[in-house]
């Protein structure tokens, strides 16, 4: 398997997810569309929707800039489940169909569209924030390291679940590349955007695509329900991950899905390297990935 997405792209954002939904929910109607909120910058943060099954999950990608590659990997998936449905065949060893039955999945890939736009393509002065952005990346117009968003905050680092503690270990108190939590939770429009998505939606069980280091993430402060060991094997052993009990780390979307809520969250980190990750070795990785993420979706109950 793997979508047509990935084919002849060096690399992939925002305008080319807004295109692909549309172009695959006119392939595919059974499939839905919409978005949770915008940017900072206004950017519209689109959703797909499939499956109609009671159990819902969640999977979301690019919440760090220059680790855009979880989108594409997003988006082959959503065409290759789709068209797995459309076609009544095999899905990764799995039965598409049952699977629509048992789930529905909202797939939100691309968190922050800003500061993808900013790892791929730089800024020049008439971009909103060019002085303050060119203060915070040290003078450099060159922004691969980047994973905040156009205001210097690290998304991932914005929820409210031990917050002032993350804060305080990071020792970050002003905008920059990576890991400035900001002034306050929830003070970014895509953190705030998702966050309303996830209380509106009620999700049952949550996906973090992060890059890179092949593990994943399942437990936090011992909120986590008892089936999230179990399920983060069952992840680890279709990708060929390691499932990795964390502490020391707070304020991530899976930490306060987790306390929040009490369901399996997950922080799945793919690929090995630096990032940005490079597309060469990207077939691959979105072998490893397809299968994690059907296999969460054989997870949820009959």
């Amino acid at each position: 398997m793997g979508g047509s997405f990935m084919k002849n792209k060096e690399e992939y954002g925002p305008d080319q997810v807004v295109n692909d939904i549309r172009k695959l929910t006119r392939e595919y109607p059974f499939l839905s569309t919409g978005s949770i909120g915008r940017s900072a910058l206004g950017k519209p943060i689109p959703y797909l929707k499939i499956g109609e099954g009671p159990f819902r999950w969640h999977f979301n990608g690019a919440c760090h800039a220059n680790e855009w590659i979880t989108s594409l990997l997003l988006m082959n998936f959503a065409e290759d489940y789709a068209r797995a449905c459309a076609n009544r065949v095999s899905f990764w060893g799995k039965s598409a169909q049952e699977l629509f039955a048992r789930s529905s999945l909202w797939i939100v890939p691309m968190v922050n569209p800003d500061g993808v736009e900013l790892v791929q393509r730089g800024m020049s002065a008439i971009h909103p924030f060019y002085e303050n952005l060119l203060k915070w990346n040290r003078g450099s117009n060159r922004f691969h390291r980047w994973k905040a968003n156009a205001r210097g905050v690290d998304l991932n680092d914005q929820f409210p679940a031990h917050w002032e503690e993350e804060r305080a270990r990071r020792s970050i108190h002003e905008p920059g590349p990576r890991d400035y939590g900001g002034e306050r939770p929830l003070s970014e429009p895509e953190a705030i955007a998702l966050s309303d998505f996830t209380e509106q939606t009620d999700f049952h069980a949550v996906i973090a695509l992060h890059s890179q280091g092949e593990e994943i993430y399942w437990n936090y402060r011992n909120n986590e329900p008892p089936e999230s060991r179990d399920w983060s094997e069952r992840l680890a052993a279709s990708a060929g991950y390691r499932a990795v009990y964390l502490e020391g780390s707070d304020a991530g979307y899976k930490d306060w899905f987790i306390a929040n809520y009490r369901r399996p969250g997950f922080t799945v980190e793919v690929g090995w390297g630096h990032n940005p990750l490079p597309m060469d070795g990207f077939e691959e990785m979105y072998d490893d990935v397809a299968r994690l993420l059907a296999e969460a979706l054989d997870c949820s109950p009959s």
